[in-house]
C-alpha cells in the first residue's frame, strides 16, 4: 500500500490515496484552505485542500405508532465538506 494513509476527521477514519477526493463531516475552514491531517498508521503528515462545502440529499424521518393516531415527519440534510488529498508524507 504505497502512498496511502489513514486520516481521522469528524469521528470517522478514512483510507486515502494521493489525488483522491472525498466527502467528510463539515469543517470550519473556508474553501481553498490547506489542511493537514496526521496518518494514524505511520505518523506521516497528510496534506489536503478544501474544495467546497455542501449539503447531502434530503432524507425523510418518520415516526409512526399504530392505532394511536401518532405520526411525525421530519427531513434532514447532512452538511459536508469536499476535500482533495495532496501529498502524503
Amino acid at each position: 500500500m504505497e502512498n496511502t494513509g489513514v486520516i481521522a476527521t469528524g469521528g470517522k477514519q478514512y483510507v486515502v490515496k494521493s489525488g483522491q477526493t472525498l466527502q467528510v463531516e463539515k469543517l470550519a475552514e473556508e474553501p481553498g484552505a490547506t489542511l493537514q491531517f496526521e496518518d494514524k498508521l505511520n505518523g506521516k503528515k497528510v496534506n489536503a485542500t478544501l474544495v467546497e462545502h455542501g449539503r447531502g440529499k434530503k432524507i425523510q424521518i418518520i415516526k409512526f405508532r399504530n392505532k394511536t393516531r401518532y405520526l411525525r415527519r421530519a427531513g434532514h440534510r447532512q452538511a459536508y465538506s469536499k476535500i482533495t488529498i495532496g501529498e502524503i508524507g
